[in-house]
């Protein structure tokens, strides 16, 4: 007795035990018996549940703006989407309409680069059914081989190569190779499309004006060197240009980050303890909330005991900062140009290059700094790498237990029925309804596990030792991938093959063969060749689940449903409010993921069940049409990259192509001929050689904005264009946040004002952070209007009423902005000037100091950068251009300071010329020759012994 596909299937004989069956299954688990049925179900329901959730997104969207057009109310005039109407499909227009040209500004470059990624696997797969429909299922169809039983079978088991004649197996060499050649041109063009999108980003005007774009990032830094003089020294040793630049080292912060962290998680206690306690202001509860803290074990007052263990942390975080100087230099350090040329330029001479062990790369974004693991070394980062992969291989071996049973009784119910009698019964009494089930719940659980394993996977990878936040998303991508595809698709695929292959063998060896014969009449290849056709119909149906998901994604259901639950039966705090209404931020990471394996997977079974490809079309045809509007008006970017996913795209859809010919060169071996197999070896090294021309073609350019130096000329043509640059300081900008990072404030909403006056027994200490021995200084900002300071008598919490629990009032507060308000290019803390072309104050840097209400504030940035008034005219020599006009001195107030001294207004081995100096040249012009460097042209450095006290607190 055969099955649908020809072969001996004794699993389901009333003979075997359900021991027995289940044994039969691990070797051969699926059946085409629901097959058809559940491909109807399956794209039915997802086709009909996705139009109309569309449809319910269109009648709700114009009267919850909030929710579906966030950025609407959000975003600045640079980066607002195009206006909605409110008719309900007023939607479809602007997201057709809009172009490539426009988004980059609106969304950014790593939105608009996942756009293009979708739109060039909607456009590949497009070709790739054209083709494959055309040629290879009337070839499947027409060519059977003589040896066919001819019995029943299903419209899936015809469409396969696995009976099809020996010479119709050209069939599946040749696509493979036309296969190849359109994913090739596809990824050679949009390859070439990043690199021009790329060129435009930095010719951006927030790119321009950006302190990162013109910075080095030096780690790795030996002892030796690990000073301002000391960074210097290692990039002139990589320094093509005749220009120096200012540098800083990264200064130790001690345990403050923890303390920071432990103090906003206690802050949010409260919030929450007071929340639920004054849910009622009217109607307390007689009883003041309890807690039991780790270090006691015993019940304490919550309120109490968070406001001391407050009070406790932000004065330990005061010593902290207060503790904090240059003496205890760290393994790290930046150095910045006045021109973005000079800082490429080194960048572009040091790829290949470790100065003393050192590693020199261009500086990203303040924001995407890991800074925790800056001061990492070499072998930490290593071990860590180690620990990841030990971790992430181990979770691989262990899934691979689960998913075989999910393999074995998902994707086929009848399997299920064979070792559960009960169920059988069942199955054979309502046999549509359960083929249905079979192809909505199993694509549809099997969703609900690769959705819940992500987010595993991100928490494993947390402390990976990358630098930046950026870097850790990719490798995020990159571990997921491997799980995916090596768990999810190879060994979802051929487990059943590998189980009957080992089960053959070891039947073939008690029949007193030899082991050698016993492997080599086991037909490994032909079982493999078998499980892949056999299993090709769940991935079709399993693709089309994933229409559902976008249309779920576009509704925003799950955050709906979870945002209502927790405001309807919980106590929010009006921190977490305030949160919810902020647009969310993409997970690039994980959808890049989902993209890149619906893409594998069709790419491997697209010569093997031809179907699947226009299935995968519909889908991404859909999904870049919802993720369009999704990205125009409802998640921001949270760390902008600049498009840097594109390359690990590329890589692995070039991995998916080989793998893709690995399974063409299966089913050679298994129903062709060697001449087709060796055919097909040059492919693979093909397809590196297309990887190795278009990296070496594109990544320069991609990577740098120049590789060589610019005439002088040329950059003193560009060089002012509005920006202030001899006001700009680095430690200001790349340092430590937990130097300079404002604390957060408790948050009680206004309703409960008058019951909190009742029940608190205190309030929190306000501190004078400005240290007598710290070159940090931290005065209490103002919430309310920023850059000032917060007055004496501030009240210990925030009264928030309801007309403000909303996130358009708190945008531009720094504790709400740096996690929730996302990025395009350019970032407060990385602008080194505004648009309106005026000097600016920084908050936390080494040249700020907070203006008195009798000073002026020009005169109280200006002094604070140059020490005195005195200097004016001195610093406009570097600072003049045609946008920023200079600041005249202000009538006697010159060489007025504040009574208390700080940081900000003394100088140092930093501050002193750190971008202007009258030891060194004037930044783009040919600076003084190497050899006389060393004799005083670094400016900033001090002359005296690195070791005395004023060699650090010189004033």
């Amino acid at each position: 007795m055969t099955d649908s596909w020809g072969n001996f299937a004794p699993a389901g004989s009333p003979e075997l035990s359900p021991a027995e069956q289940f044994l039969q299954l691990l070797k051969n688990p699926f059946k085409a018996s629901f097959q058809v049925n559940a491909f109807w179900a399956s794209l039915s329901t997802s086709l009909g549940i996705s139009a109309l959730l569309t449809l319910l997104f269109s009648l709700f969207r114009p009267h919850h703006t909030v929710v579906y057009a966030p950025k609407l109310k959000h975003a600045d005039q640079k980066h607002m989407p195009p206006p909605i109407g409110k008719g309900y499909f007023a939607w479809i227009t602007p997201v057709l309409k809009t172009k490539e040209q426009d988004l980059v500004d609106r969304v950014g470059l790593d939105a608009v680069v996942f756009l293009r990624f979708a739109k060039m696997c909607r456009n590949i797969f497009l070709v790739l059914s054209v083709l494959g429909c055309t040629i290879l299922i009337p070839i499947n169809l027409t060519n059977r081989s003589t040896n066919w039983t001819g019995q029943f079978v299903d419209g899936f088991a015809r469409m396969t190569p696995l009976h099809t004649t020996t010479n119709a197996m050209w069939s599946q060499v040749v696509c493979a190779y036309v296969f190849d050649i359109v994913v090739a041109y596809f990824l050679w063009r949009n390859y070439r499309a990043v690199r021009a999108l790329r060129r435009r980003y930095y010719q951006s005007s927030e790119y321009q004006m950006s302190l990162h774009a013109r910075t080095l990032m030096v780690t790795d830094i030996p002892p030796s060197h690990r000073s301002d003089e000391g960074l210097l020294r290692l990039t002139d040793e990589v320094n093509p240009t005749g220009v120096l630049g200012r540098a800083t080292v990264g200064r130790n912060v001690k345990d403050l980050p923890v303390l920071i962290k432990k103090h906003e998680e206690a802050v949010r206690k409260l919030e929450a303890v007071l929340a639920k306690y004054l849910k009622n202001p009217d109607r307390l509860p007689p009883n003041r909330p309890t807690m039991r803290p780790s270090r006691t074990g015993e019940p304490v007052d919550a309120i109490d005991y968070l406001t001391e263990r407050i009070q406790e942390l932000e004065a330990r975080i005061r010593d902290v900062r207060q503790s904090v100087d240059r003496r205890n230099p760290m393994p790290y350090g930046f150095v910045s140009w006045e021109a973005i040329e000079h800082a490429h330029a080194v960048a572009y001479a040091s790829r290949d290059k470790r100065p003393h062990g050192s590693i020199i790369r261009l500086a990203p974004r303040p924001n995407d700094i890991i800074w925790d693991n800056l001061p990492l070394s070499p072998s930490a980062r290593r071990w860590r790498r180690v620990v990841n992969i030990f971790w992430a291989t181990l979770l691989t071996v262990v899934w691979i237990a689960p998913n075989a049973m999910i393999a074995i009784f998902l994707s086929d119910l009848s399997n299920l029925g064979l070792v559960w009698p009960a169920f059988q019964i069942s199955l054979q009494r309502h046999h549509h309804f359960w083929a249905a089930v079979q192809g909505i719940a199993a694509p549809a659980l099997t969703s609900l596990i690769y959705l819940v394993l992500p987010i595993f996977f991100r928490r494993l990878l947390v402390r990976a030792g990358d630098l930046t936040k950026t870097s850790r998303e990719r490798h995020v991508l990159h571990y997921l991938y491997f799980f995916f595809i090596f768990n999810n698709l190879i060994v979802f695929s051929l487990f059943s093959a590998g189980w009957a292959y080992v089960s053959a063998v070891i039947d073939l060896k008690n029949s007193n063969k030899n082991a050698w014969e016993a492997i080599r009449d086991g037909h490994l290849w032909y079982k493999a060749a078998t499980a892949l056709c056999q299993i090709s119909p769940f991935w079709v149906t399993w693709l089309l689940q994933r229409n559902l998901g976008a249309a779920i994604d576009l509704t925003q259901l799950f955050s709906i449903i979870t945002n209502w639950w927790q405001k309807t039966f919980m106590s929010p705090t009006p921190r977490r409010i305030i949160e919810w209404s902020a647009p969310p931020w993409f997970d690039y990471a994980s959808y890049y993921n989902y993209f890149l394996f619906y893409a594998t997977v069709a790419l491997c079974f697209a010569t093997l069940q031809p179907i699947v490809l226009p299935v995968t079309t519909l889908y991404f045809g859909v999904d870049v049409v919802l993720k369009k509007y999704l990205l125009m008006y409802v998640f921001i970017t949270k760390t902008e990259s600049g498009g840097r996913f594109w390359r690990v795209l590329f890589n692995r859809m070039v991995f998916a192509v080989i793998l893709s010919n690995l399974a063409v060169a299966l089913m050679v071996k298994a129903n062709g001929t060697y001449t087709m197999l060796f055919s097909l070896i040059p492919l693979p090294f093909l397809m590196l050689g297309f990887k190795w021309y278009c990296s070496r073609t594109f990544d320069p350019d991609i990577e740098y904005y120049n590789r060589v130096v610019l005439s002088d000329e040329a950059l003193h043509s560009d060089l002012g264009k509005g920006i202030k640059r001899a006001a700009e300081r680095l430690s200001s900008r790349f340092g430590h946040p937990a130097l300079y990072k404002p604390l957060i404030t408790p948050m009680v909403h206004a309703r409960a004002a008058e019951a909190l006056k009742s029940i608190y027994r205190g309030r929190l200490g306000e501190f004078d952070t400005t240290g007598d021995y710290s070159d940090i200084a931290m005065q209490s900002m103002s919430t309310t209007t920023p850059g000032k300071t917060k007055p004496s008598d501030a009240a210990p919490f925030e009264m928030v009423s309801e007309n403000q629990l909303d996130f358009s009032y708190f945008k531009d507060r720094a504790d709400f902005r740096d996690e929730f308000g996302g990025g395009i290019y350019g970032r407060p803390d990385d602008l080194i000037s505004e648009r309106s072309q005026t000097p600016r104050p920084i908050q936390g840097g080494d040249y700020y100091s907070v203006p008195s209400r009798s000073s002026s504030p020009a005169l109280g940035v200006m002094s604070s950068l140059t020490g005195s008034t005195s200097d004016l005219g001195e610093m406009r020599h570097y600072t003049q251009s045609p946008l920023v006009p200079p600041v005249p001195p202000v009538p006697g107030s010159a060489g007025s300071r504040p009574q208390t001294p700080t940081l900000y207004q003394q100088s140092n081995e930093s501050q002193t010329g750190l971008l202007s100096s009258p030891r060194a040249p004037p930044l783009g012009r040919p600076g003084i020759p190497s050899m006389n460097r060393w004799l005083g042209g670094y400016g900033p450095v001090a002359q005296d012994e690195p070791t005395s006290y004023d060699h650090f607190r010189r004033g």
